[in-house]
């Protein structure tokens, strides 16, 4: 019995250190020499500053403005936003684009929450992008433009909804649309091995790829630099 006990023992310690310490350890160092960018969490710089990862979408905002010129707030004290005209929008997102706390709705097609919630994100859509392609009707308005994901922080919108809003880029930052139209093909990924899912367009790269743009026709004296909103923070990985 007694040695049983100690055999039982010493086969948790020793699982304990070769599964909870040893392994995890060694593939993070083999992950780290693999795969640096992917295991570090895809995170994507500029200048030396984080400002996000490619694998989670975020806002691209600004804040409402009063008469007084100071930011409307809700209920809760917190900032009420809307979209930034000048940048492409991700899917809508049921956790805030929080990283740390991703989930869905999870209700069923059957649900009155989820046909209205659809029906806001709908003419939230429409709000935003026919003013700038009035052949846009409800018919045309792709699925992933109005529902969630099931993360809820999808950092891919498909390509359809991209050239809807590719409308608006142009205009709002005069450039052409098939200059808008060819930034989102560079940035449009494949279906994975040529067979499963759909391309999807990275919005934070592509966001990114217009900063580049605008930058090169503020050189020419067209535009001014458009800096990127979301809240950046220095990589202390990485030298500025």
């Amino acid at each position: 019995m007694r040695r049983a006990v100690l055999t039982s023992i010493l086969a948790v310690i020793a699982f304990t250190l070769v599964f909870g310490l040893a392994y995890p350890l060694a593939m993070t160092g083999i992950s780290q020499v693999v795969f640096p960018g992917k295991a570090s969490g895809s995170r994507v710089t500029i200048d030396g500053r984080l400002v996000g990862s490619s694998l989670i979408a975020q806002s691209f905002s600004r804040p409402v403005l009063g008469r007084d010129g100071r930011p409307v707030l809700d209920e809760e004290g917190e900032e009420v936003l809307r979209p930034d005209k000048r940048y492409f929008q991700p899917r809508p997102s049921q956790s805030g684009y929080s990283a740390d706390t991703t989930f869905f709705s999870n209700s069923g097609p059957n649900s009155v929450e989820e046909r209205e919630a659809v029906r806001e994100n709908l003419a939230a859509y429409l709000k935003l992008e026919k003013p700038y392609d009035r052949s846009l009707t409800v018919a045309g308005v792709p699925v992933d433009a109005v529902t969630m994901s099931g993360s809820g922080v999808d950092p891919q919108i498909s390509e359809a909804n991209a050239r809807i809003q590719a409308h608006r880029i142009a205009a709002v930052r005069h450039l052409s649309l098939a200059k808008v139209e060819s930034l989102i093909s560079d940035h449009t990924d494949g279906r994975f091995l040529g067979l499963f899912g759909e391309p999807g367009v990275n919005v934070l790269q592509l966001n990114i790829a217009l900063d580049r743009e605008a930058t090169v026709s503020a050189e020419r004296g067209q535009r001014p630099y458009l800096i990127l909103r979301n809240r950046a923070k220095r990589d202390p990985g990485v030298s500025g």
